[in-house]
């Protein structure tokens, strides 16, 4: 059985990825943002090993996370699923940046880049169909961080495959439906354990009911996934120069390089 880290895990997507990971006898790592949010995500999933406590709006508390989660891996799976919605994109952050560019796109690319290649066998971003109405925003350092909450997701896409490049290690990101979390509300119509399965699937490697062989020796490098199947997604996401373009920017505005 494997090891896993999930960012965002107090509740929603999360919570339940983490309980399902359990129940098939794996070893979560949750993440919330503060002391509250972390007590939740103990009642939340009580058979989890710890709970990691950072503000992913804070440069300095992502990067103090980055140093704990990788004190106890190495995981077969490292899940960036902590993200803020529509609406957050002009609210400050603890680093003075706005926190929906802060903790949709930095805290992700700084916790990939400091844990490094060694820390996990797959890396799974969640991103979101939006993403195809995104823009990568690299005029210059100022606009990447006007971003909405659909070129975030783009990112997320563009990280994956960037990681996966560089790297060449197995990176991959999830679009998990219109489901009814707290952000995608109570009207949502999307299948919320369908989007539990398909991010398990992909974290593991394509396992079902953690059995079966590793599928993602066919999948593409960096791959977009939806509902237990690949998809293609935006092809902004496979220019090679947008892709690095996106590293350069995010290395700029953190101080944190990506080792190669």
């Amino acid at each position: 059985m494997g090891r896993f880290c999930i960012t965002g895990s107090s509740d929603g997507l999360g919570a339940r990825t983490a309980n399902k990971l359990i129940s098939q006898g794996h070893t979560v790592i949750l993440h919330a943002r503060n002391a509250q949010r972390a007590e939740d995500a103990r009642k939340a999933c009580p058979g989890a090993e710890t709970v990691l406590i950072a503000d992913l709006s804070s440069i300095e508390e992502t990067k103090q996370l980055a140093k704990e989660a990788s004190e106890l891996g190495p995981y077969e799976a490292v899940i960036h699923n902590a993200g803020v919605y529509t609406g957050m994109e002009k609210v400050p952050g603890k680093s003075g940046l706005p926190t929906l560019f802060t903790v949709n796109t930095l805290a992700p690319y700084i916790l990939t880049a400091l844990m490094g290649p060694g820390a996990q066998k797959r890396l799974v971003f969640v991103s979101s169909e939006l993403h195809a109405g995104g823009r990568p925003r690299l005029g210059d350092s100022e606009d990447i961080k006007k971003s909405g909450y659909g070129d975030s997701k783009l990112h997320n896409v563009i990280l994956a495959k960037a990681f996966a490049r560089v790297w060449q290690t197995k990176a991959y990101s999830v679009h998990p439906g219109w489901v009814p979390t707290k952000m995608g509300g109570a009207n949502a119509t999307g299948d919320m354990q369908l989007a539990v399965d398909t991010f398990i699937w992909v974290a593991t490697g394509g396992q079902t009911d953690g059995k079966g062989e590793n599928e993602d020796e066919r999948w593409t490098p960096g791959g977009y996934f939806t509902a237990l199947r690949e998809e293609e997604p935006s092809k902004t996401a496979n220019d090679q120069s947008v892709q690095d373009g996106l590293l350069a920017a995010l290395e700029t505005i953190s101080g944190v390089k990506v080792s190669v």
